[in-house]
């Protein structure tokens, strides 16, 4: 298992009326997670794309525990269980002030840019996994 942390401060824009976290935003805090998961491990998603490769969403899950407000601080634990094939599965945890608040993953398909069809990841990306592993 490998497991990053990133904060991210909720912004006005991101709340309703109540000043609560508008549900749809959820999904962009745990790309937030998922592009430092990828930083971190040593390879940005910029890198990936430089190999012709992109990462789609084809499945999401969510499951909201509590809720976020204007100006919290969330922390977003991503991480991933196994090695990718032509999928890769993050796993989230988002808390504000060690209390979870949101759970969920997300399923991509590494996809040649030029076809748009399924592909293996990059080796580098699998090298840099088992290393950490």
């Amino acid at each position: 298992m490998i497991e990053f942390i990133t904060n991210v401060r909720v912004l006005y824009a991101h709340t309703d009326t109540m000043g609560v976290v508008s549900n749809v935003r959820y999904l962009e805090y745990f790309e937030a997670g998922r592009n430092e998961f990828l930083r971190k491990i040593g390879f940005p998603y910029t890198e990936m794309e430089k190999e012709n490769i992109a990462l789609p969403v084809i499945e999401a899950n969510l499951k909201y525990i509590s809720t976020a407000k204007y100006d919290d601080l969330i922390q977003i634990k991503a991480k991933i269980n196994e090695l990718p094939t032509v999928k890769i599965k993050i796993l989230y945890e988002l808390s504000v002030q060690d209390k979870l608040i949101t759970t969920g993953f997300t399923i991509h398909s590494f996809i040649n840019l030029k076809t748009f069809k399924p592909t293996r990841p990059p080796e580098k990306l699998i090298k840099l996994i088992k290393e950490i592993i």
